[in-house]
């Protein structure tokens, strides 16, 4: 790992043993983009990389010179108006209306490891030498608004991050209009694009097309991440799967309006901008303002989709998410909300919990409905102290009960909204994002806090601080079940108001921070009615989500397929849920809907009393398993094999750090007959370990398993006989396999 500045040539070079990236001080000043790929040897001079040309209708930065034309010209962070006609990285108006900016290079520095954002989440180190940064430091002459470039190069693996901070030293105010974290313009448009797309209860499906001329996107303007597009895009090459090629992952480290988008020019060379998005986007800098945008994660790969993969897998479990329980496996927990809704008492609690506890689940959490007047969605929220009707004890009482049966116990918030009919809302009318004389919108009969201001945050605060000091809570379930309308804030000026949806998201992070400093044993799940608000800014503070509100097992293959591409499997809250299932009434087998939720955080989202004795047993074999399992489950590394996207069956594993044992999932939609023989190749084995399926006790060695295959053939490749095997649709298996003594 090194950073090189090249004085003769004017150029940086920032390599690892994995990958390059080479930019260089051009003739006017700006920061020209070189390349960006796998690793290659340092030199003097890459000024070759740098291509111009005199092209017909191209406006020229130089009377003398029509070769030098920025729109035809790769750019580190370009701006608009100044001969470059592409999407540009960044915006100023001025006092007098102009939006034109001339970023020149000042200066440079290096320093060892990486710096953290201020307010901000972001990717961390724990030693100097795990990676460098390089600051990039550019200024316009005329405004006298700094900008400062951040590279951080990982010494492992095919990881850089980018981010920008901005310093305005003039003395007349600016409107920052536009701040892109990431600009990478690259040489060719010959991608396959890839994102993670959906809705509430369908979220994160892969989405695959070509790079067409033009600009394509995904992004959000509702003040979240959204169920809709996840704040994430893979650039792969048209031969590229999961096994082999190359690969560029962009991940965005935010929780809120996002744009990530891909322009492809008349020449085939591609921009990529990834930032906050601008439509919805200003911030007022006045004279010593500093505006710092979120960070962005590009890995690149030459070995295929898995691997870009787990670079992501392994850098936001180790590197992003943080505190004790970053490593750490994670309890198997019941969650009443499937078994009661908002129909309980603290006498039904305590049964299923008990329940619960002969099974062997450790952690019991009581979902929404535990406060305030809270039997509905239409009251109640905001109030945040315990209904005595529900609750005589309060949940301190409850807690100790729980902890009495041997267990843990977690509690559900949702503390960015109120509902009207609160005393909350009655004592504080002003506190909800709202525009002056026009109509307030609901959503679920919920308005969101204007947690621009810090004393709503503040009062927040104070509520969930004081049950948290005063009950033994051992884990947090934090909602956010609409997003936001009428994005006003009545403690701002005018001026001022472009900067309501990311102050709010700042005040997100605040709370957060304070909270888990304060409650440093407290695990944390973010919740957003599921996939709502799944990204990296959470994992930050909270390192596992609740990636969707549908538990369906089958709907859930797709759901955590795609998640995978970017999210370790440590962050995915995945629970058996009840049959017939609650989000589409499908009826699928008990050991199929464990099978699906090993492959994450696990728990139970039903009433365990309700299942028969041979159920009761099946559900407590399930935790055994699991508890035996779970560490390499969630830490191990992750494996697709078969997309269900593609075809009837899924495919994953997970094989742990010394090879030596690997758990495979196989599932199948719907049943066939007198189907194909099917075998399942494997990936990650130790070629010369001999694996002993645990299922049916034969050995294979590991290159057998990973180039021949593992047979998964079964009685629907000939004539299914009702009442024998596996002849029933969505059904599932789970290969051990472990290295024998031999």
């Amino acid at each position: 790992m090194n950073i090189v500045y090249h004085e003769t040539s004017k150029t940086f070079h920032l390599y690892n043993d994995r990958i390059s990236y080479i930019m260089t001080i051009m003739r006017n000043g700006h920061l020209g983009q070189l390349y960006f790929g796998k690793q290659i040897r340092d030199r003097e001079d890459y000024s070759y990389f740098l291509e111009t040309c005199g092209r017909p209708m191209s406006s020229n930065v130089y009377d003398d010179d029509r070769t030098f034309s920025l729109e035809h010209l790769r750019q580190e962070y370009p701006v608009f108006g100044t001969t470059d006609y592409r999407q540009c990285a960044v915006e100023i108006r001025q006092e007098n209306g102009s939006r034109i900016s001339d970023f020149q290079y000042k200066s440079y520095k290096i320093m060892d490891g990486k710096p953290g954002l201020a307010g901000l989440p972001a990717t961390y180190t724990q030693e100097d030498t795990e990676a460098r940064t390089l600051i990039v430091i550019l200024e316009d002459d005329v405004t006298k608004v700094q900008v400062e470039l951040f590279y951080t190069i990982f010494a492992q693996g095919g990881v850089m991050t980018r981010s920008v901070r901005f310093y305005h030293g003039g003395e007349k105010p600016v409107l920052l209009t536009r701040a892109m974290s990431l600009c990478l313009d690259l040489p060719d448009c010959d991608y396959v694009w890839q994102q993670l797309s959906g809705c509430w209860a369908r979220e994160c499906h892969i989405k695959t097309r070509s790079l067409e001329p033009g600009i394509q996107s995904i992004g959000s303007m509702r003040g979240n991440s959204s169920h809709e597009h996840n704040p994430f895009l893979v650039l792969k090459r048209r031969t590229t799967d999961e096994r082999q090629g190359e690969a560029i992952g962009i991940s965005l480290i935010y929780s809120g309006n996002f744009r990530i988008q891909a322009e492809v020019d008349a020449h085939d060379t591609l921009r990529v901008l990834a930032g906050i998005d601008p439509e919805t986007f200003e911030w007022k800098l006045s004279c010593g303002g500093e505006f710092q945008t979120p960070e962005v994660v590009m890995v690149y790969t030459d070995w295929g989709l898995n691997h870009m993969s787990q670079t992501f897998h392994k850098l936001y479990q180790k590197r992003l998410a943080r505190g004790c329980w970053r490593e750490r496996a994670r309890p198997i927990l019941i969650n009443n909300w499937e078994a009661t809704y908002f129909d309980f008492t603290q006498e039904r609690l305590l049964e299923i919990a008990a329940k619960a506890k002969e099974c062997g689940v450790e952690l019991f959490v009581l979902d929404d409905g535990w406060f305030g007047e809270r039997s509905s969605d239409r009251a109640g929220l905001g109030d945040w102290k315990a209904n005595q009707k529900r609750l005589p004890d309060g949940i301190s009482g409850l807690a100790d009960r729980i902890e009495a049966l041997g267990m843990k116990f977690g509690l559900w918030f949702e503390p960015e909204m109120v509902n009207k009919d609160s005393d909350f809302y009655r004592q504080h009318p002003d506190w909800i994002m709202s525009t002056p004389n026009r109509s307030q919108s609901h959503g679920r009969y919920q308005y969101v806090l204007d947690f621009s201001r810090k004393e709503v945050v503040d009062a927040v605060y104070e509520q969930m601080a004081r049950i948290l000091i005063h009950a033994k809570i051992s884990y947090i379930k934090w909602d956010m079940n609409r997003s936001i309308t009428e994005c006003y804030s009545k403690a701002w000026p005018a001026d001022q108001q472009g900067e309501i949806y990311h102050r709010y998201i700042l005040g997100v992070y605040d709370l957060y921070e304070r909270l888990t400093s304060e409650f440093p044993n407290v695990l944390f799940e973010s919740c957003a009615s599921g996939g709502g608000r799944f990204d990296p800014g959470m994992l930050y503070y909270a390192p596992q989500g609740w990636i969707s509100d549908d538990s369906d097992a089958i709907e859930r293959l797709k759901i955590q397929y795609g998640t995978s591409m970017c999210y370790p499997i440590s962050s995915m809250g995945t629970h058996v849920s009840a049959v017939p299932n609650h989000q589409l009434g499908r009826m699928t087998p008990l050991h199929t809907r464990a099978n699906v939720a090993y492959f994450g955080t696990f728990g139970y989202e039903l009433d365990l009393n309700r299942l028969t004795p041979e159920e009761t047993e099946e559900v407590k074999k399930q935790i055994i398993f699991m508890k035996k399992y779970r560490k390499m489950l969630q830490f191990g590394t992750f494996y697709r094999l078969q997309s269900p996207f593609e075809g009837n069956q899924t495919a994953w594993m997970t094989v742990s750090d010394d090879q030596k044992t690997a758990l495979v999932g196989f599932y199948r939609v719907l049943n066939c007959v007198n189907g194909c023989f099917t075998r399942l190749r494997l990936l990650g084995l130790n070629p010369v370990y001999c694996y002993r399926n645990v299922v049916d006790g034969s050995c294979h060695y590991g290159d057998e398993l990973m180039y021949a295959g593992l047979i998964t053939s079964d009685e629907t490749a000939g004539e299914m006989i009702s009442g024998q095997g596996m002849n029933t649709d969505f059904e599932s298996r789970i290969y051990v396999l472990e290295v024998t003594e031999s």
